[in-house]
């Protein structure tokens, strides 16, 4: 019997991440196959993220905390100003930063809300801008969109030399995108006026999300480009920087049954959000695969209600004093 051929490990640049190929070589050359996993585009995480709000409950979630906590929180803002400026980093399209501001008009009747927005991406800048012509009721705010990623309008801040101070900011679940997580919320956090308040909103210790990246972290491919952080990562950070806090921890849950079935489009869509990978399931080598459905069935990371597998989405609001 003939000796196997040797088999070689390649490495191919494909997206943001490097594959790595098995390749044999025949006939006194070499055939290499292109990876087809990958990571998703901006448009494609669109798409994705939308499959995910749609079955899950985490706007449902935000708005207990905003009929809860919401107006206490907002009720010191700017003492004695005619007008409370307003912040919102990593907007996406505006559903939640115009609930915010509904509640700040009704804690603060007459106040003039000056309200900026830090948002890459163009579909949702554009999607935010329709969503504030088509809402009469927000009488006395103006609107500037800044359609740059975080580090840009930092940087941006710092090239102009002018700081300008904010009474609120919020970044809602965006920080998984972030490069540098501690300087990004040293540098906002700087950005606070006097009885200012940032609204940090972020996974759960308690979350599968956070189940999944601490104990199964072996079933994400490279092509999750996202950073794996959870509240106690940004307490940690805040703790560093003797910035004072509190931290509200709501449930949340998002019914992904749909992953388990085979050629399920939506299923698909929701793996592709989960993984940060296009077409996951239709190109992801089968035992990976097959790991990360084990996973996801893992008392740590779902729950099994009437038949329906729903992922824990558990979320930490953190606010954070001026």
């Amino acid at each position: 019997m003939e000796p196997a051929p040797e088999v070689k490990r390649n490495s191919f640049p494909s997206m943001n991440f490097e594959a790595e190929i098995l390749t044999t070589p025949h006939d006194n050359s070499e055939l290499y196959m292109i990876p087809s996993m990958r990571s998703l585009t901006a448009e494609e995480y669109v798409e994705a993220f939308k499959s995910f709000l749609d079955h899950s409950t985490e706007h449902q979630c935000m708005d207990e905390f905003n009929k809860e906590q919401m107006p206490n929180i907002m009720a010191s803002l700017g003492p004695g100003k005619s007008t409370i400026s307003v912040l919102g980093v990593g907007s996406g399209t505006g559903e939640q930063d115009l609930k915010m501001i509904r509640i700040l008009q009704a804690v603060h009747p007459g106040v003039f809300i000056d309200n900026e927005v830090v948002e890459p991406n163009p579909q949702h800048v554009a999607a935010y801008k329709e969503l504030v012509n088509q809402a009469p009721d927000l009488q006395n705010v103006s609107f500037i969109w800044h359609q740059l990623t975080s580090l840009e309008y930092e940087q941006q801040v710092k090239e102009k030399g002018t700081h300008k101070k904010f009474d609120f900011i919020h970044m809602i679940q965006m920080l998984y995108r972030v490069e540098d997580i501690p300087n990004t919320i040293k540098f906002f956090h700087s950005c606070l006026d006097h009885h200012g308040k940032l609204l940090i909103i972020i996974l759960s210790d308690s979350s599968g999300w956070a189940s999944l990246w601490k104990r199964h972290r072996d079933c994400l491919p490279a092509t999750d480009s996202g950073h794996y952080i959870t509240c106690s990562g940004i307490t940690e950070v805040l703790r560093r920087l003797g910035a004072q806090h509190r931290v509200f921890e709501l449930p949340s849950g998002w019914d992904i049954t749909e992953c388990f079935t085979e050629g399920d489009a939506l299923g698909g869509r929701m793996m592709d959000f989960l993984t940060g990978t296009k077409n996951f399931l239709g190109t992801a080598p089968a035992a990976l695969r097959r790991r990360l459905q084990e996973a996801l069935c893992q008392p740590e990371c779902s729950s099994t209600r009437d038949g329906r597998v729903i992922f824990s989405n558990n979320l930490s609001m953190i606010v954070v004093e001026s």
